[in-house]
């Protein structure tokens, strides 16, 4: 499908998505997010649902101001995938032993590993891969500064509510590796911090929505916040990298006679900031729960924990900032979800998954997200599909 235009009072709102289909909140988010005076563009996704702050599934192309409650508060939050030399073939029948494994060497919820890892010892990485990191948390805001020792102990850490672990099939039977997480505490609190800071600010007074307060550029507060910003998403990514180490060690100790290999890694964030050129112009663009979808780059749509993922190809398409969906996308809160469905649904629905099917991830059932089929057939003009993937094993906080 192509995108369809809603009026908006600064710039049209250019959705991939039936507009009569998004939830009364969603849609008065993105019509105050249109009423930005910085604002140069507006692209939302299939995936879209109301957000905390501002829209899931937007992206927002400003010139020189940032919305931090539009990046969210998991700054940097994403997804890896490889593609192993394993095949289904290689599988033992009974796969609880292998996600008790994963489990113990990728802390979950709110764990974190007793010592900070060594990335020395991690496959792909240089002793001093963290170094410079590490130099820069000296820098962050002053508030975050006593938690040095946890964002160190947290490095390589999954998280709870939609992160996950999984082991995948491809449909030619092909193992896949695949995770899904961001920047921990540690950019949860930076970004609560600077969004209090937005809201106090005297150019934010006026806007329709204080939840959308900005930063502007040339201002002590932009640097500083995205000085922070682009800490957390480079610890967003180093996250996942060491998570993702840690879980070939597993797979390399558990199916040591096959002697595996893997391929390069995809990488991509979906709550993030970037600077990128449009139509003649320098634009900050911001986007929350959605990827960069730029001719040629390889991404990752996961569905939810019992209906499968896709790796993509990005078609390069201007109109939507280079951008796709970032998963299927809510339909219901997470409290709705509690209450319509039981533990017995979330056995239902994830039957022929190893994974929780206890109520403490109920609100994570497939029931509670759209289908993830219908949000790709959405945005065909945004992306090629590459490979679809199913998981067999889903590791969840």
């Amino acid at each position: 499908m192509s995108y369809v235009e809603v009026p908006g009072e600064r710039v049209p709102i250019r959705m991939w998505a039936d507009p009569a289909s998004v939830e009364d909140q969603a849609m008065q988010q993105l019509r105050n997010t249109a009423t930005l005076p910085w604002i140069k563009g507006l692209a939302v996704m299939p995936d879209v649902h109301y957000g905390k702050g501002a829209t899931v599934g937007s992206v927002i192309a400003m010139k020189d101001a940032i919305c931090p409650a539009a990046v969210g508060v998991d700054i940097g939050c994403g997804m890896s995938a490889v593609r192993t030399s394993l095949t289904a073939n290689d599988l033992p029948g009974d796969l609880s032993k292998l996600r008790s494994k994963i489990e113990q060497a990728i802390p979950v919820g709110t764990g974190m590993h007793r010592e900070a890892v060594d990335p020395a010892r991690l496959y792909g990485f240089g002793a001093t891969a963290f170094d410079d990191l590490w130099t820069r948390f000296d820098y962050l805001a002053d508030s975050v500064k006593f938690r040095h020792d946890r964002a160190m102990k947290q490095l390589g850490t999954l998280g709870s509510g939609n992160h996950f672990v999984e082991f995948c099939l491809d449909e030619s039977g092909s193992v896949w590796l695949m995770l899904h997480s961001g920047s921990r505490g540690i950019g949860n609190e930076l970004a609560s911090h600077h969004i209090s800071v937005a809201r106090g600010l005297a150019h934010n007074q006026g806007l329709l929505d204080r939840d959308l307060a900005v930063f502007l550029a040339a201002t002590p507060e932009m640097d500083a916040y995205r000085s922070d910003l682009f800490w957390a998403q480079e610890y967003a990514k180093y996250n996942r990298a060491v998570m993702m180490s840690l879980f070939k060690e597993v797979v390399r100790r558990e199916f040591r006679k096959a002697k595996v290999s893997f391929t390069q890694e995809i990488n991509c964030h979906h709550n993030y900031v970037a600077e990128e050129r449009y139509d003649g112009m320098d634009l900050l663009v911001t986007r929350k729960g959605a990827i960069r979808a730029g001719g040629g780059e390889y991404g990752i749509i996961p569905g939810s924990m019992g209906t499968g993922s896709y790796i993509v190809k990005g078609l390069g398409n201007e109109k939507s900032f280079n951008s796709a969906s970032h998963g299927a996308g809510r339909k219901m809160s997470r409290t709705a979800a509690k209450k319509r469905f039981s533990a017995r649904d979330l056995a239902e629905q994830t039957r022929g998954v190893e994974c929780r099917k206890d109520a403490g991830v109920v609100d994570e059932i497939p029931g509670a997200y759209k289908s993830i089929e219908q949000v790709i057939d959405q945005q065909t003009d945004l992306v090629e599909v590459v490979a679809k993937l199913r998981q067999v094993i889903c590791v969840k906080g």
